[in-house]
Formats: structure tokens, C-alpha cells, sequence
């Protein structure tokens, strides 16, 4: 295709297409978002996405041109249900076999360690997207698994045995929390 403009004729270059990571785990992200917006329109928790905390170095027209991470960020999301502090990470795997630990962070686990350790609800939402299936396990399971273990992943069978389907629904899209309640009134 060619491309006209008032000072010639340019001809369409074809583009190559470059592989990139940026977006990866947009999908499960969304889904995430849209249910934590009908919980929240709700009334049924309040949870939010933790937002990176970067230091802006350099703006150009109302533009940040240059930037860089503060700090490590903790986990994805964090916030309150029926009195209980909840905080979790969402990562997405084209695995068909594993969830590799590599996608997790150490200040991560130490967070996650530590919410369960003061009486929160930590966990983890992942997405094996070969199979089209989202699980939560327990932070407490996940710790479980890899402290005896020298593993450097945690096998897809590990989720079915000891994570929770989060079956995909119209509202709320991922209804994580359906699991988390189930869960409280069985030790209570």
C-alpha cells in the first residue's frame, strides 16, 4: 500500500513484528480489575492494585521521558474483606507443566510470608494459560511446597491438587472471594 501525501508518494514499508513481554498477563490483570471494581460497586470488599512506585527524573511537554522503579513493589493487590486484610500476587504462565518460582521475587515471598505470619489472608492468582485455567493457592500452601523442595518451579499438578479453580464468570469475572468465604466459615 502506498501512502500519499501533498509532497509525494511514500511506500508502505512492511513491519516487522517484534516479540515483546510488555503486556504479558494483561488478561488475567483485567479480569482481575473488573472484579475487584463489581466487589467494590458491591460492597462486598475493597481491593485495589498496588501501583509501582517510580521516581520520575525527567519530563519533557507534560511528558515523563525518564524514570526508574523506587523500590521493589510488594505484591499486586491488597485491601479488606469482612475484617480481614487480603493481599496477592497474579502472575500468568504459557507452562503447560509448571508455574517457574523464577516469576516470583524474594521480597515478594518475604511479604507474602509475613502477611500470613500477622494474621492476613495472603495468596497467590495464577493463570495457566495453555489450559485456560486460573487458580488461587494459598500462600501458606505455595510455602509449603517450595520449603521442601529443591525444585525451581511448582508443578501444574500441585495446583490441582492443593489450588482452587477460580471458574471465569460474567460477574464478578473471577470470583476469588467465593473461595476466601467458603474458606472462613469452614474454620470458624
Amino acid at each position: 500500500m502506498n501512502i500519499k501525501y501533498p509532497k509525494g508518494t511514500i511506500k508502505n514499508k512492511e513491519v516487522k513484528k517484534v516479540k515483546t513481554y510488555g503486556n504479558r498477563g494483561m488478561t488475567l490483570e483485567d479480569d482481575l480489575n473488573l472484579t475487584n471494581n463489581y466487589y467494590l460497586e458491591n460492597n462486598i470488599a475493597i481491593i485495589h492494585k498496588k501501583p509501582t512506585p517510580i521516581q520520575v527524573t525527567k519530563t519533557s511537554l507534560n511528558k515523563i521521558t525518564l524514570a526508574y522503579f523506587k523500590e521493589p513493589s510488594t505484591t499486586d493487590y491488597n485491601g479488606l474483606y469482612k475484617g480481614k486484610y487480603i493481599d496477592f500476587e497474579a502472575k500468568e504462565t504459557t507452562s503447560k507443566t509448571s508455574f517457574p518460582l523464577e516469576n516470583i521475587h524474594k521480597h515478594q515471598m518475604n511479604h507474602l510470608r509475613n502477611i500470613i505470619e500477622n494474621g492476613g489472608i495472603g495468596f497467590l492468582i495464577i493463570r495457566f494459560t495453555s489450559y485456560n485455567k486460573t487458580f488461587l493457592l494459598y500462600a501458606k500452601d505455595f510455602f509449603n511446597y517450595i520449603d521442601n523442595t529443591t525444585r525451581k518451579s511448582v508443578p501444574y499438578e500441585y495446583f490441582l491438587e492443593k489450588g482452587h479453580e477460580i471458574k471465569e464468570k460474567y460477574a464478578p469475572r473471577l470470583d476469588y472471594l467465593e473461595i476466601i468465604k467458603n474458606d472462613m466459615e469452614v474454620s470458624e
